[in-house]
């Protein structure tokens, strides 16, 4: 997982990569934050489409959660 310290310095390196430059150490910095941020991206948001289940408009669950929806 990405960390607060490692988002603030993608930031601070994409502001001064528009500035000012980067030497060659920050940009090869630069790649290894970005790529771990798109793996961890890429995790999560696979683990997020793991989680929707598709339930058809027939389904008898639905009308089981109507019925409690109703009672509350």
């Amino acid at each position: 997982m990405v960390t607060d310290a490692e988002l603030a310095r993608i930031n601070e390196l994409a502001h001064k990569k528009k500035t000012v430059g980067l030497t060659e150490d920050e940009r090869i910095e630069q790649a290894h934050l970005r790529e771990k941020f798109i793996e961890d991206f890429r995790a999560r948001f696979r683990a997020q489409l793991d989680n929707i289940e598709l339930v058809e408009p027939d389904d008898p669950r639905l009308a089981e959660q109507k019925k409690r929806n109703q009672n509350h």
